[in-house]
């Protein structure tokens, strides 16, 4: 049972809540029975190790079975041990630790996607968490980072994927003019979200069509030099009076619509079969 709160393996735990420490080690921070059990069930050979209170283990018999079945190393901890290793408030009882896997570029293009979120420069933790959530609910075969995207493996990420950093390819670290080099050369065309962009509608059976949708920042949107990167770029009408859409509201809208429209144009994503 570890009790002490400031002992080093809690520090060095605690630590993977900041970029610097992610990065040094090639590690990141699982928070709460949801996260641990998508990872031991999708990824289990990336959690290196899971501490958790006895009462937490007691109450989600489903994970302390996961962490058997895989054979990760299970720690039981105090309440303040929880409380110190992590980034939430109330972490439900349960840390783990986990080897970043993030997916090669030309790994994903090698499957032939149809849908892809590419996103440039996006800043906000929960907008990126709740992106790739909705291109895993809409069958995507992949989430690209590019620019200064916020680090996939931040607490607040993953905590807003709900577990689906397991289930979708994403690649991390790119300029996004060799993505869309790359994109075009694999058949798809590169569609950006933009307000200022053409009617949507107008051009909605142009979806049917293996693509891959390219949101930018928060605040400013896509700048000119990565529009230019675009073969087009559509804006989601708004019909009522709100002055805009948040971003991972947008993202999943255009991720969805693109789904539908593939399927109902007899395609089908490869993640789906």
């Amino acid at each position: 049972m570890l009790e002490n709160p400031r002992s080093p393996r809690v520090r060095a735990v605690a630590k993977l809540g900041r970029r610097a420490a992610r990065q040094e080690t090639g590690l990141f921070l699982l928070e709460g029975p949801q996260a641990a059990r998508e990872a031991l069930a999708w990824a289990p050979e990336t959690v290196l190790e899971v501490y958790a209170t006895p009462t937490a283990m007691d109450k989600h018999t489903d994970v302390r079975d996961a962490v058997e079945r895989a054979g990760v190393d299970l720690q039981y901890t105090t309440e303040a041990v929880l409380d110190a290793m992590a980034d939430t408030v109330t972490p439900q009882g349960i840390v783990a630790v986990a080897r970043q896997a993030p997916t090669a570029l030309k790994d994903i293009l090698a499957e032939r996607p149809r849908l892809i979120a590419i996103c440039e420069e996006v800043r906000d933790p929960g907008n990126l968490g709740t992106i790739i959530r909705a291109a895993d609910a809409a069958g995507a075969d992949a989430v690209i980072l590019t620019g200064r995207t916020v680090d996939p493996y931040n607490p607040k990420v993953v905590r807003s994927s709900t577990g689906s950093l397991f289930h979708v390819p994403v690649a991390v670290d790119l300029e996004l003019a060799d993505v869309v080099e790359r994109v075009h050369e694999a058949g798809l065309r590169v569609v950006a979200a933009d307000v200022d962009g053409g009617d949507f509608l107008a051009s909605r059976e142009l979806l049917s069509q293996p693509t891959a949708w390219l949101f930018g920042n928060e605040a400013r949107g896509l700048d000119e030099v990565a529009l230019a990167h675009a073969d087009l770029a559509l804006r989601l009408p708004i019909y009522g009076r709100a002055e805009s859409l948040n971003l991972a509201t947008a993202a999943s809208v255009c991720l969805y619509e693109t789904a539908f429209a593939q399927r109902a144009d007899g395609g089908s994503l490869l993640q789906n079969g």
